[in-house]
């Protein structure tokens, strides 16, 4: 199956996803799972490690500044569904502004990230990765503080891990996610938007809601 980014973005509005079985195959193939994996975003756990880590670690936090280098380091590892059509295709909707990244630097050096696919106010994450502790865990609690900051109502995250449950992602049925994507779709959200999140901020506003 070869996919255009517009036949990738109606996927992701009927609410299945493209993956290949390894980085060198070239097919690919579309999942709808009967259980979909969701952050609720009023309900990320920040534990006191975490809060800790990410008040005195140092590390700085970005927006699209590398989406190449955060998909790439998604990639870097021995099992992944991420093949060269897949990277080609989300680089096509990053051009689109369809595709973002977020990513953790320590001074010049890219430690961890994740991105994902914007449509209305939903967020399809895609995949993170973490060259250091908790670089990912950082990652994913500045997404989720700049999607409630502006205006995402659905945070996807495809599939529920012991790593995401541990800091409150759930799982629905297959309906319940129709519903509620159907709802995010009708809304707008500007992942983009200029924000100020410093550590303290973003710890405070999540765990005021957790």
């Amino acid at each position: 199956m070869s996919l255009s980014p517009e036949l990738l973005l109606h996927g992701y509005s009927i609410g299945i996803f493209p993956m290949a079985e390894h980085r060198d195959d070239l097919e690919l193939f579309w999942v709808d799972p009967k259980f979909r994996g969701i952050f609720p975003l009023d309900g990320f756990h920040i534990s006191r490690s975490l809060a800790r880590r990410i008040r005195t670690c140092g590390y700085t936090v970005s927006i699209d500044q590398d989406f190449v280098g955060v998909v790439d380091g998604c990639a870097d590892r021995a099992d992944t569904w991420i093949n060269p059509e897949l990277r080609r295709l989300y680089q096509d909707l990053h051009r689109a502004d369809r595709a973002h990244s977020l990513e953790v630097w320590d001074g010049p050096s890219l430690i961890g990230g994740v991105y994902g696919v914007v449509l209305g106010s939903a967020f399809f994450g895609e995949s993170m990765f973490s060259r250091r502790t908790d670089a990912s865990k950082i990652a994913l609690a500045y997404l989720v503080d700049r999607l409630r900051q502006t205006g995402f109502t659905l945070f996807d995250t495809q599939f529920l891990t012991a790593h995401l449950a541990s800091m409150g992602a759930i799982e629905i049925r297959r309906a319940a996610y129709h519903g509620e994507l159907r709802q995010a779709l009708e809304l707008s959200a500007d992942f983009t938007a200029d924000l100020k999140q410093t550590p303290q901020g973003v710890i405070q506003r999540i765990t005021q809601t957790s």
